[in-house]
């Protein structure tokens, strides 16, 4: 009988992952930097759906529902109003136009009132939001 001083051969140990795993989380962090995370609307609304349109752009958005609730970020009413005129001061005159975000269901007159206050707090050139057919 004889001893068998000699270190135990090795397995093989295939390729590494953590390569692969450090790059995974390289690229969730650069997308989780790089991307917008867009606030959830203050109330829900279907835009009236039109043939044609432009793209929106990233503009202050004014929401008007079926019922006549009218919503800026977490504000309602005239508040809101005033709130998003000034927020369209602040970006400029070369920023986009703000929007209005109205109901298909809101009464065509009840929007027009809406357009005329929003022209009262300052806003001449507000685009209306629709949804492509």
């Amino acid at each position: 009988m004889s001893l068998n001083f000699a270190p135990p051969p090795k397995k093989d140990r295939g390729e590494s992952i953590v390569p692969m795993i450090n790059v995974v989380f390289l690229l969730l962090i650069f997308f989780l930097m790089t991307s917008r995370l867009a606030p959830p609307e203050p109330i829900e609304v279907a835009p009236p759906v039109a043939t044609s349109g432009e793209e929106a752009e990233n503009a202050p958005v004014l929401f008007y529902s079926a019922e006549g609730e009218i919503a800026f970020e977490d504000l309602r009413g005239e508040a809101a109003i005033a709130a998003m005129a000034a927020a369209a001061d602040a970006a400029g005159p070369d920023a986009p136009a703000p929007q209005l975000r109205a109901d298909q269901g809101a009464e065509a007159a009840a929007v027009a009132r809406l357009l005329k206050d929003l022209a009262a707090a300052g806003l001449s050139n507000v685009s209306l939001v629709i949804a492509p057919q």
